[in-house]
């Protein structure tokens, strides 16, 4: 089992690095690569720089380079339900596009039934269990995400509930989400809530972004070591 973690900034990555055991640093593509071992599992953790595009291109090198069969994208996220409050969870069910047409993704490659791209089931679990062992100071929620290129603040906002109804919006998701989609490789979110309708903008994401990242990483971190126990569960 080999884990790839993509975070889509440096802050989302910061807490991995001094837990990374054995660590070494690759660049490919201008990225940093970090390998090494979480709970004596096999890790490779950077971040790619935020946009679909950019972890479109980590999750690919993760898997060809560096022989990922398990992405997990761990980082923060803008909350669109109103049941979320600033550092809740939310782990993913599915995760679209917010601003892709949906006839791209189903009359063209990948030829999908729907537009949502669906995470692994078992990775849903184990993040749940994982979750429910850490301590954290929020609540955590499993369901849908949505990915889209610009920061969502209150403009855009009643448009994506209303055709979505997602929990939670960021940047990279869905870009991830794709690639594992088409490299048949099993794939969850952990994102951890920075800002929502009622505390919105960048102020209050980089407010919050440090906080929000480390709880992402104490659930990941947890979830790794489910999977050290249930592997063979995943494939």
């Amino acid at each position: 089992m080999k884990i790839g973690i993509v975070c889509a900034g440096y802050e989302e990555l910061r807490p991995f690095i001094p837990i990374i055991e054995n660590c070494i640093v690759t660049e490919r593509a201008g990225l940093e690569f970090h390998e090494g071992f979480i709970n004596g599992v096999s890790v490779t953790a950077l971040f790619s720089g935020v946009c679909k595009v950019n972890a479109a291109i980590a999750s690919q090198i993760l898997i060809d380079i560096f022989g990922a069969d398990i992405i997990i994208n761990s980082g923060t996220a803008g909350g669109m339900n109103p049941e979320l409050e600033i550092f809740d969870t939310v782990i993913s069910t599915e995760v679209c596009y917010h601003d892709v047409l949906p006839a791209n993704l189903m009359d063209f490659h990948p030829k999908m039934k729907s537009p949502f791209f669906k995470a692994n089931d078992e990775l849903i679990k184990l993040s749940l269990i994982a979750a429910s062992k850490t301590d954290t100071r929020g609540k955590t929620f499993a369901g849908r995400m949505v990915t889209g290129e610009s920061f969502i603040t209150d403009e855009g906002r009643e448009r994506i509930n209303r055709l979505f109804a997602p929990l939670s919006v960021d940047m990279e998701t869905a870009g991830i989400a794709h690639v594992c989609h088409v490299n048949s490789i099993p794939f969850v979110a952990i994102r951890c809530i920075t800002d929502t309708a009622r505390h919105s903008g960048v102020e209050n994401f980089e407010k919050n972004c440090g906080e929000a990242s480390a709880i992402a990483v104490d659930i990941t971190v947890a979830l790794i070591k489910e999977l050290s126990l249930n592997q063979n569960d995943i494939y």
